[in-house]
C-alpha cells in the first residue's frame, strides 16, 4: 500500500478498513450505490474500466479521482472538478470552541442525516453511508439541525466529512465543535484528520485553515455513469 494512502484515498479505503463494503472485480471497486458514489482502478486502462463497468448497474453515476478515465464502451464521462486534500497535523493543537451538546448518530438516524445533507451536497450522503464511520449531530425540537462524521478511512488518515448546518441554525459554532470532536477522536486514537473541499469552494477552505487544516495537494474528480441502453 502507498506510504500516503490519502493519495488515493477511495482505492486504499476500500482494499483496507472498508474492504467488507467493497464491491470488486478484477482491477476495480466501489462503494454500493447506497452507501457512497465513489470507485476506484488499480490501473488507469481501458481494461480496468471495462471491469468498473461491470459493478455498476445501468444508470448508476460514480466519482473516481486522479487521472482521467480512458473511455470505454457503455461509460460515460460526466465532468471532472477539482478539490483540495486538507490534512490538520498530528501535532497541532486544538482550538478552542463552544460547549454544545452533540450525540452520536446511528443508521438509526439515516433518514435524518439523508435530509439534512441533501441541502448542503444533494447525492453524496446515502441512506448507508453512517456504515462508513462515526458520526455526530445536534438535534433541536427533533430535528437534526447539524451534523458531521468521518467517510473514507485509510489508517493512519481519517477523513473527515458530512459536516453541514442547517441554514437557519448557522453561525452557531456547531460544526467547529463536531469537526473538533472527530479531531481530538483521532488524536487520542493516533491517526490523522484530513478531508476533501471542492477548489471552488473558497469560503470553506478559509474556514478550514482558520481550524488549522493545511493544504496538501489538489486532485481531479471525475463523474462518470453506466450508460442505461447497455
Amino acid at each position: 500500500m502507498s506510504i500516503d494512502p490519502f493519495a488515493n484515498p477511495v482505492w486504499n479505503a476500500l482494499q483496507t478498513t472498508h474492504q467488507g463494503l467493497a464491491l470488486t472485480a478484477g482491477r476495480a471497486c466501489k462503494y454500493p450505490q447506497d452507501v457512497a458514489p465513489f470507485a476506484a482502478v488499480a490501473e488507469n486502462t481501458p481494461e480496468a474500466l471495462r471491469e468498473l463497468h461491470s459493478l455498476l448497474l445501468p444508470g448508476e453515476s460514480t466519482h473516481v479521482v486522479n487521472e482521467k478515465p480512458p473511455e470505454v464502451a457503455g461509460l460515460l464521462s460526466e465532468g471532472t472538478f477539482a478539490c483540495l486534500q486538507m490534512v490538520f497535523p498530528l501535532a497541532s493543537a486544538l482550538p478552542e470552541t463552544k460547549p454544545i451538546e452533540i450525540a452520536p448518530l446511528t443508521c438509526a438516524n439515516a433518514a435524518a442525516m439523508v435530509e439534512l445533507t441533501s441541502i448542503a451536497f444533494p447525492g453524496f450522503f446515502r441512506s448507508r453511508t453512517c456504515l462508513m464511520g462515526s458520526y455526530y449531530g445536534v438535534w433541536e425540537n427533533g430535528k437534526l439541525i447539524a451534523m458531521g462524521g468521518e467517510r473514507m478511512i485509510m489508517n493512519p488518515w481519517r477523513e473527515i466529512s458530512g459536516v453541514c448546518t442547517h441554514p437557519e441554525h448557522r453561525g452557531k459554532g456547531y460544526a467547529p465543535r463536531i469537526m473538533t470532536q472527530l479531531r481530538q477522536n483521532h488524536r487520542d486514537a493516533g491517526r490523522t484528520s484530513c478531508l476533501h473541499v471542492a477548489s471552488a469552494n473558497q469560503t470553506a477552505i478559509e474556514l478550514y485553515r482558520r481550524m488549522g487544516f493545511s493544504v496538501l495537494r489538489e486532485i481531479q474528480v471525475h463523474r462518470i455513469s453506466r450508460i442505461n441502453s447497455d
